[in-house]
């Protein structure tokens, strides 16, 4: 049985200001051609179909026209959802779009979804997690306490009764970590609530495969039939190196298994440029690539700059940020024009982020940028 992976479609989102939607329609074009010519028996989607739980129409009907391109396809489609979604919305209709084959999981019904395949070598059973919280689970099982994501996660899994002598995938959007190894993760997942809790890859390790979502870049948990596949397309500019793919899983009989990726190649790529702004702007360094990908570009002119958004999009119409790298200062002034008017259309993290370099001397890091945002957006600050 061949098994195609994806996750973290976002559909909606913007990246500074830039609407991903164009490139959203042509990676799902990209998914079907992938599926025409690999015949997969099975597409999963592990979560954030949507980027926000409230989508948009244009985004609505986006992912209505993937879905009806699938089915077209004939491949079976099963979906869970992930914390950007809405469980509700996502799985309107999933019971008659069951007769086509579309097995969407949206809301967590009390026990863990089970979808049956079949191939030559017997009986795949597809087991269907959305995301979860521990507080939503409270009642469920009333022998244990539900306090962690762990316990939650353990919970699920052991009220299913899985047989794993037959072969078994999980489908799920949870945030899997294994002691000893560092997931890499970028900007665009962390929750505006403080992140997903994080849940042992130890769980899982009985199933013959785990499609995983909610991390951007493609990557095994541990063990390599533990897997994120990442995201379709680049989210932020700390994903600007990822190579985007799906994953390929040929599962033959009972421990037999095989995974590789297949490319998506975007319209414009999601990178970065780093000198002084005249040799930016030249053609000898403009040509070197596509002049419209989605650009951040690194300053490191010593001498002040009028306008230098306007003078790069001249040339580069897709700069999404500016920074600054220099002997006086590394400010990320992120698409702020240098007028002093500008300053009353600056966002609270903006300001803070401006008084902050006042008074320290230095910019935040990482792990102050990070507690800083989830502090505004719990008191309602975007």
């Amino acid at each position: 049985m061949k098994i195609l992976h994806l996750s973290d479609l976002h559909i909606g989102k913007s990246v500074n200001g830039f609407s991903m939607i164009a490139e959203q329609k042509h990676a799902f074009a990209q998914v079907v051609e992938h599926i025409k010519t690999e015949c997969p028996d099975a597409v999963v989607i592990a979560g954030d179909v949507y980027d926000r739980a409230v989508p948009s129409v244009e985004s609505v009907r986006l992912f209505d026209d993937f879905l009806t391109d699938l089915a077209k396809t004939d491949v079976a489609v099963l979906l869970v959802s992930g914390n950007h979604d809405s469980p509700e919305r996502l799985g309107y209709a999933g019971r008659l779009l069951t007769e086509k084959r579309l097995h969407l999981c949206g809301m967590f019904g009390g026990f863990l979804h089970k979808v049956v395949l079949n191939d030559e070598h017997g009986v795949v059973n597809f087991w269907l997690l959305p995301f979860i919280k521990p507080s939503s689970l409270r009642g469920l099982y009333e022998e244990r306490e539900v306090e962690s994501y762990d316990g939650a996660i353990s919970a699920v899994i052991e009220s299913a009764n899985i047989d794993y002598s037959e072969r078994n995938i999980l489908i799920a959007h949870q945030f899997f970590t294994k002691f000893g190894v560092t997931p890499i993760r970028s900007e665009s997942e962390f929750n505006p609530v403080g992140g997903l809790g994080a849940v042992s890859a130890e769980l899982v390790e009985r199933f013959d495969y785990v499609a995983l979502g909610h991390l951007h870049g493609g990557q095994s948990v541990g063990s390599e039939h533990i897997r994120y596949c990442g995201s379709p397309i680049k989210y932020s500019f700390s994903e600007w190196r990822h190579e985007k793919s799906a994953t390929l899983i040929k599962l033959k009989e009972k421990g037999s298994l095989s995974i590789s990726t297949l490319p998506f190649t975007p319209i414009h790529d999601m990178r970065e440029i780093k000198g002084e702004i005249e040799k930016l702007l030249s053609d000898e360094i403009s040509s070197l690539a596509d002049k419209e990908d989605y650009l951040r570009v690194v300053l490191t002119d010593e001498e002040e700059i009028i306008d230098p958004m306007g003078k790069l999009r001249s040339v580069y119409p897709n700069v999404m940020s500016i920074g600054f790298e220099n002997s006086r200062t590394n400010i990320d002034i992120s698409s702020i024009n240098a007028d002093i008017e500008a300053i009353e259309t600056l966002s609270q993290y903006d300001l803070f982020n401006e008084f902050f370099l006042e008074v320290q001397g230095s910019v935040m890091s990482e792990e102050q940028i990070v507690i800083v945002r989830e502090l505004l957006e719990r008191t309602g600050e975007e």
